[in-house]
Parts: structure tokens; sequence; C-alpha cells
């Protein structure tokens, strides 16, 4: 797989099992990440707001919670006073591990969040 060179960061936003709703553990990240991106370097900035899963589970089923997980902090975002019109959501599943080695490691199961300007 080739590296994307776009800039991005990738985020562990915790979530209850088998949920989208994240953890209070994970909010402090995402207030930290919501101030970033109404930063001047950044105020004007579209972004992709990817979630990722171990590979645990169905393929189909993995799917839709990578999707209901990159929504979630979307709307967080988008409740912070991002406009939406600068955030696109994608689940991606399994199918990009941080860590293939493990793929069930907890690292796979995050959020990355890329600059598309």
């Amino acid at each position: 797989m080739q590296e994307d060179p776009r800039p991005s960061l990738s985020l562990l936003i915790q979530f209850d099992f088998n949920s989208a709703k994240v953890r209070a553990e994970s909010q402090q990240a995402l207030a930290n990440l919501a101030a970033a991106l109404k930063s001047p370097q950044l105020q004007d900035a579209r972004f992709a707001v990817e979630g990722h899963t171990d590979a645990k589970g169905r393929t189909e089923y993995n799917l839709k919670l990578s999707q209901d997980r990159a929504d979630a902090v979307r709307d967080y975002l988008l409740a912070q006073g991002i406009a939406r019109e600068r955030l696109r959501s994608e689940g991606k599943g399994a199918s990009e591990l941080a860590n293939t080695s493990n793929p069930s490691a907890a690292e796979n199961r995050r959020v990355r969040i890329i600059n598309l300007d």
C-alpha cells in the first residue's frame, strides 16, 4: 500500500464495545482537534474523517461500524462549530490496518483525519 502524501493525523478515539458512542476519555482529544480545525492555519481547510476497525468480525459489519464511528466524530466536530462542508466522513472497516502484523490490535481501531486541501 502506498502512503498517502496528504497531511493526516490518526487519533485513538475510544468507543464502547459494539458502539459508535465516543467514550468520555476521548472527549479531550476531540476538543483539541476541534480547536485545531478552528485555528487560523486550518480554518478554511477541508478534511476527511476516516473510521477504521480491527479485523475482528465480518467485513460488512466492520464497514458499517467504522462509518458510524466516523460519523460520530464528524457530528462532534459539527457540534463544536466546524462547518459541515469542511468535513467528509468515510468508514474503511479493516481495509487499512495500522498494525498489519496484528490485525486485532487496538491501534487498528482509530479515526484518521486527513487534510484534503
